[in-house]
């Protein structure tokens, strides 16, 4: 997804992705955010989560590593903090066009449920979305509750990549703790 450049209002580092969704909704942002999480910052790699906004209310998701959007996005984005938060102005104009990509969108509250896990910011999302946008919802689940979590754990575990990257990690912990017992036979 490529998106142009707009004004930058907002950059820091937030523990918790519901931050960054609070401040757009708060600002009642027209335009789009960038979430870089921790892996991202400490790897040097190039995951980024971006989430576009119309008056702060999300409205299209897409994942730069796996080129997912919509639902499967936000499970890719849902890593522990901290991330590196921008908030990009944007005229709603420049931003129609993409809006009108149904692979990318997602149900208003979603972000706020799959990402940080906080109800109560999912319904002021929803309360300050268009009547039209509350009914949204993507087959892949729902605005609200169980099923949405249900689909991230379901998009998480068609994620072979991610998958075999937590395995490696692990293999890897385990040979540096076998070394330090003196195990090293035990790993080979």
């Amino acid at each position: 997804m490529k998106l142009p450049s707009g004004r930058l209002v907002h950059s820091r580092v937030v523990d918790d992705p519901g931050a960054a969704l609070a401040a757009a909704l708060d600002r009642e942002l027209t335009g789009y955010a960038v979430l870089e999480p921790q892996e991202t910052l400490l790897l040097a790699a190039d995951a980024r989560g971006v989430l576009t906004l119309t008056d702060g209310v999300p409205v299209l998701t897409y994942h730069t590593e796996t080129d997912r959007g919509g639902p499967p996005a936000l499970a890719d984005l849902a890593v522990p903090g901290p991330y590196r938060l921008e908030l990009v102005a944007l005229p709603a104009d420049v931003l129609a066009d993409l809006h009108d990509t149904p692979a990318l969108r997602v149900p208003p509250g979603m972000p706020a449920q799959r990402l940080a896990g906080d109800p109560d910011l999912a319904a002021r999302t929803r309360n300050n979305a268009p009547d039209s946008r509350v009914r949204e919802s993507p087959a892949s689940g729902s605005d609200s509750g169980e099923p949405a979590q249900q689909s991230a754990v379901e998009a998480f575990l068609e994620n072979e990549g991610k998958i075999e990257a937590i395995r490696e990690q692990a293999r890897e912990e385990a040979r540096e703790r076998a070394a330090e017992w003196g195990l090293d036979e035990v790993c080979e």
